[in-house]
């Protein structure tokens, strides 16, 4: 492949220096950048500055580091495929040099309890970080870039005066953010491990997680191979166990020693080495804007995302990237930048979320310790959720198959269409349809509406059904298009629905969810104004305390322990009629904020009766409903309880809190829990993301041994096999899905290619079970090439 060492044709004005002034505000009048400096000498600002020379000879490139050349911390680099593509295409020159140092290896070891799992198929490249750097030093000396080390950078705001861009890629500790920290509002969130880099002089085959269970605690070993005679290892514990192991009181030395002590078998009994190396804990760095005028935040000072999915360096890379082209392709500076910034945050923000989800797996690894051993390998390597089931059936078919037979999957059954017994009922697969407030009832009774809506998602294959949630009480509505169970006239009408179920989707159960809108009622239909009070017809609100959920919303009255009676007797009246109805699932809802879930969180019950206060009072009132329910509910139908495990806001119920709660459920005869988050206070601040509420269930199923049912943006077949395989949810509940495609579950049987048991087509329908033929899509172009 051939490149052109000249210029990139431009059109625009050039810039021009400018004299230093007292303007705090970055000045933004360039056009084409043709003086750039950049605070930073690490890969993602060498490369910026190579990339940046590369297209323009004329610039004048200056980068400032700190360092001597030869100083790095850290010791490999891993870089993917998809990385080591944009290099390729980008600069040949740098992709060669890159290419003839390269460890390759393909598979991932996992040691725990003496036994090892090995999965192939994974395609790692890595080489020494002071090898990366001494590449980019060359190629940027080569293009007559100026790399002043051993040298502190000006102020910022000096650069910004004096230079057209000012690229800061001074790391997690960037100075640079924390001068236009107003502009950029930085988020940094420290996490629950310790963490040290380590080098062994020897290569491992392959990468390696090795788990110690020491008297302390659980210990990890983080090792891959960067050259033919080195290995970069990182150890990590959480905070408690490093403590008490007394990691606080050693010196560096002392750190070194006992880590190679501790996984002496691991490193064969050789010593590990150190650079500088200290205890640290991982700093997640996010910002809301990466620019400032004529500054940019690249790398390690715009975002981080945990070392356990090797993400640092390849964003670096990639942000230079997609800098360097995105000054071409714009004609103006501040629209180049604006560019760059709404390419890489949304790529950024999901490779976050990965490794957050990472972090916290590693963070919790203690839960998952008694899993089987291929089913915690499995576990290990789908924890960020990038690598899923059917990801790493292509990579490694034979050990994700071993994984499938340890779990009980029949030859070509796919996890999620596998049985699952809850009480005295068997679901014939582990698809959820979730329940969905409709608003399509008149006075409480559903009608021909939720039949075809009920029947229809019954007739598409999934294991069990549930209903919206149906109200106790004409008052316990959401909204007046709400269904309910507070009358006969209801009761058959449900009992209709039921008989349709039955009859015309034999296998498929039906769930009911009993709920209570508490302080959340009185409100316009969804499409109307959701959470909106109705401009009439108002009905009285009542809650734990008299606190509205909407500061302009109906605030509702404290319930007496009379009127807890009252409604406790409203659920089991339901729950009866429900019964007669035929259903097979009863839902307790105490979640999103309605009225149990307002008795279990702190921020909605201010009580200080015996219903307020501590935890254990917060869950009195919910126990008893669900005691007075189960005691109406036939003794084989199973009971569950859906719970928000967290309100996503300062002061509210917390993880551990869920857990819990779980447990008092468990303890009161609840057969599963479905596990959901927030709605239960206006200002809540979710962490939105593809199955972003499901680690609070994975951590309540192996905290307390309960079933759990996962729900939240799980919205693909493949999620669905891989958070079961993994053991994270026994199962998976989708709400959106299910209104895009009412055979969501049928057609994931078709396009796995499955025909068996766990999911049967209705006759009528049976022409329709092969999958249709579909159009060609080509892959996208590079993000940036350079002719020759």
């Amino acid at each position: 492949m051939s490149s052109a060492e000249g210029a990139v044709p431009t059109s625009g004005a050039r810039g021009t220096a400018r004299p230093a002034t007292m303007n705090p505000q970055p000045p933004m009048t360039i056009n084409h950048p043709l003086r750039v400096a950049i605070i930073g000498g690490g890969p993602g600002g060498l490369y910026a500055a190579a990339l940046l020379k590369r297209l323009d000879p004329d610039r004048e490139i200056t980068v400032w580091e700190r360092n001597a050349p030869d100083d790095t911390f850290g010791f490999g680099v891993v870089l993917s495929d998809e990385t080591l593509g944009g290099i390729e295409h980008a600069d040949p020159t740098v992709y060669e040099a890159l290419q003839a140092h390269f460890t390759r290896w393909d598979d991932i070891d996992i040691v725990h309890r003496n036994t090892r799992q090995t999965s192939g198929g994974h395609g790692f490249a890595a080489l020494g970080r002071k090898r990366l750097l001494e590449i980019l030093h060359a190629r940027c000396h080569e293009l007559g870039v100026d790399l002043r080390f051993r040298s502190e950078a000006p102020p910022p705001r000096t650069l910004s005066e004096a230079y057209d861009l000012v690229i800061a890629a001074d790391g997690v500790h960037s100075t640079t953010r924390e001068a236009y920290s107003h502009v950029f509002r930085p988020h940094v969130a420290e996490h629950h491990c310790r963490y040290i880099w380590l080098a062994a002089d020897f290569a491992f085959e392959s990468f390696r997680f090795e788990i110690a269970e020491t008297e302390h605690g659980v210990m990890q070993l983080h090792g891959y191979p960067y050259a033919a005679d080195a290995s970069t290892v990182i150890v990590e514990m959480r905070e408690e166990v490093w403590q008490a192991a007394g990691f606080a009181e050693l010196d560096e030395a002392e750190s070194v020693e006992r880590c190679a002590k501790i996984f002496a078998e691991a490193l064969g009994g050789r010593p590990l080495r150190s650079n500088k190396s200290a205890w640290t804990t991982f700093r997640t760095v996010v910002n809301e804007r990466w620019s400032h005028g004529n500054v940019v935040l690249l790398g390690d000072a715009a975002h981080t995302a945990h070392f356990s999915i090797g993400s640092g360096t390849k964003l670096a890379v990639e942000d230079a990237l997609a800098l360097a082209a995105c000054l071409e392709e714009q004609p103006t500076l501040e629209r180049a930048l604006a560019a760059y910034e709404g390419e890489r945050k949304p790529v950024v923000a999901s490779t976050q979320r990965a490794a957050r989800a990472s972090l916290e797996w590693f963070e919790n690894l203690g839960l998952y310790l008694d899993q089987p051993p291929r089913q915690f390998a499995f576990n290990l390597l789908t924890r960020s959720r990038r690598v899923t089931h059917d990801n790493l059936r292509l990579r490694d078919a034979h050990f994700t198959e071993a994984v499938e037979r340890d779990f009980g999957c029949p030859p070509g059954t796919p996890p999620m269409f596998t049985p699952f017994r809850l009480r005295g009922l068997t679901l014939r697969n582990r698809v959820v349809v979730s329940p969905m407030d409709m608003y399509s009832a008149t006075d409480g009774v559903p009608g021909d509406f939720h039949l075809v809506h009920l029947g229809a998602r019954a007739l598409g294959g999934a294991g069990l059904v549930m209903t919206e949630m149906v109200c106790v009480s004409p008052e316990g509505r959401i909204t007046p298009g709400c269904a309910g169970l507070y009358t006969g006239k209801q009761g058959e009408a449900w009992r209709r629905i039921v008989q349709f179920v039955h009859a015309q989707a034999p296998g498929t159960a039906i769930g009911v969810q009993l709920g209570h809108s508490g302080r959340k009622g009185s409100t316009k239909l969804m499409w109307e104004g959701i959470d909106e009070p109705l401009e009439d017809g108002n009905w009285p609100l009542v809650a734990p305390s008299p606190i509205p959920y909407k500061p302009y919303g109906q605030t509702p009255r404290e319930l007496t322990r009379s009127q807890l009676t009252d409604i406790r007797e409203q659920f089991t009246a339901a729950a009866w009629r429900a019964a007669r109805a035929g259903f097979d699932l009863l839902e307790l809802h105490c979640a999103h904020g309605y009225l149990l879930s307002g008795f279990l969180s702190p921020l909605t019950n201010r009580r200080t009766d015996a219903y307020g206060g501590s935890l254990d009072k917060r869950l009195r009132f919910p126990l008893e409903v669900f005691d007075a329910v189960r005691a109406v509910w036939p003794e084989e139908r199973p009971m569950t309880v859906r719970i928000s495990a967290t309100d996503w806001a300062e002061g509210g119920t917390t993880a551990e809190d869920a857990v819990r709660i779980a447990r008092a459920f468990a303890a009161h005869g609840a057969d599963a829990v479905d596990v959901s988050t927030g709605q239960v206070v206006a200002d809540e601040q979710p962490e939105y993301g593809r199955s972003y509420q499901t680690p609070y269930a994975d951590r309540i199923r192996h905290a307390t041994g309960l079933p759990v049912i996962a729900v939240g943006a799980i919205s693909s077949w493949d999620d669905v096999n891989s958070l079961i395989l993994a053991g994270r949810t026994d199962l998976c509940a989708l709400a959106r899905p299910h209104l895009y495609d009412p055979h969501w579950t049928l057609h994931a049987a078709a396009e796995q290619g499955y025909d068996g048991p766990g999911v049967v087509w209705p006759a009528p329908y049976r022409a329709g079970s092969r999958r249709p033929q579909t159009g060609r899509t080509d892959a996208p172009k590079p993000r940036l090439t350079l002719g020759s």
